[in-house]
Formats: C-alpha cells, sequence, structure tokens
C-alpha cells in the first residue's frame, strides 16, 4: 500500500465511500441495521463532502471521518464532534484510523474548535484504546443505552481538549 494522503472529502467520493461504508458495517460499531438495497446515498444535507476527511491510498479512498459541529447553537461552536470513522479492510494495521483521527484534530483546530468529542460503543474496545492513546478520556457513559446482537451494549462518550 502505498503512503495515504489525507485530504478533503469530494462530491466524486460518494459511490466510493459509500462502498466503503457498507463493507466495513460491523455490530462491533454500528447501531443501525446492516444496510440493504436500494441504498441511501452516502452524501445529502446532514452529511456533506466538506463533513469529511478521506484517507486515500493506492489511488483509492482507503477510510474516512466524519466531524461535525455537535449542534448548531452558537454556545458549543467551539466543540467538533467525530461522527464516523472508517477504514477498508485492505488497509487496516497501518495506522490509517490513527492518521485520519489526528487529522480530524488538526481540521478541529484549523475551523476554531477548542475541543473534539465522540461516542463509540462499550464493547468497541479497539477503538476506544486508539481514542485513549491519542488523548481522548471517558467523560460519560449511558450503560445499556442499545440492545444489539441481543445484548445491552453501553454507549460511551469521549473527549479531549485541542489547545
Amino acid at each position: 500500500m502505498t503512503t495515504p494522503h489525507i485530504r478533503p472529502a469530494r462530491q466524486e467520493d460518494a459511490d466510493a465511500l459509500a462502498r466503503l461504508d457498507r463493507d466495513t458495517w460491523s455490530p462491533l460499531h454500528a447501531v443501525q441495521p446492516r444496510p440493504q438495497p436500494p441504498y441511501d446515498p452516502f452524501f445529502d444535507s446532514s452529511h456533506r463532502p466538506h463533513d469529511y476527511l478521506v484517507a486515500e491510498a493506492d489511488g483509492r479512498p482507503a477510510g474516512y471521518v466524519r466531524l461535525v459541529p455537535p449542534t448548531r447553537l452558537a454556545c458549543n461552536a467551539h466543540v467538533r464532534q467525530i461522527q464516523g470513522l472508517a477504514v477498508a479492510d485492505w488497509a487496516r494495521g497501518r495506522g490509517l484510523a490513527r492518521a485520519l483521527l489526528r487529522a480530524a484534530c488538526e481540521e478541529a483546530l484549523r475551523q476554531g474548535a477548542t475541543r473534539i468529542t465522540l461516542r463509540v460503543l462499550g464493547h468497541n474496545k479497539p477503538a476506544r484504546t486508539l481514542y485513549a492513546s491519542e488523548g481522548f478520556a471517558v467523560e460519560g457513559v449511558l450503560p445499556g443505552e442499545f440492545f444489539l446482537d441481543g445484548r445491552y451494549v453501553d454507549d460511551v462518550f469521549m473527549g479531549r481538549a485541542l489547545v
């Protein structure tokens, strides 16, 4: 695999990112059922290209991260939230998720944010370990918030300062 390049998403990435999203679906991180045809568009009025950073390797998207304000309220305009991070199976194990996470923090800073947050399912130990290694701390837990695959799963809120 070539060294990945992280860049803003473009409208023409929609089909590749939609495939990547479907291919990486897992009960480890998804609260929505497995996507079934006909598929919704990847980009829509709530999921715009400028909300995403894309990791490109070998000439194709290998991963993405979605970074957005958590609300429309002016009182928390200083916060950005990661609302999705995915890496293609063929690109895993090469530090791409960490690179996307760091790029999201840099982009949040560039946008004027001083804080970044995310939510992760309690049973997703690999993601929680990655986030903790990048300075994210658990700031709240909603015990048993989701019922997935026959069991209750915690919703874990994590965050960190950017400055």
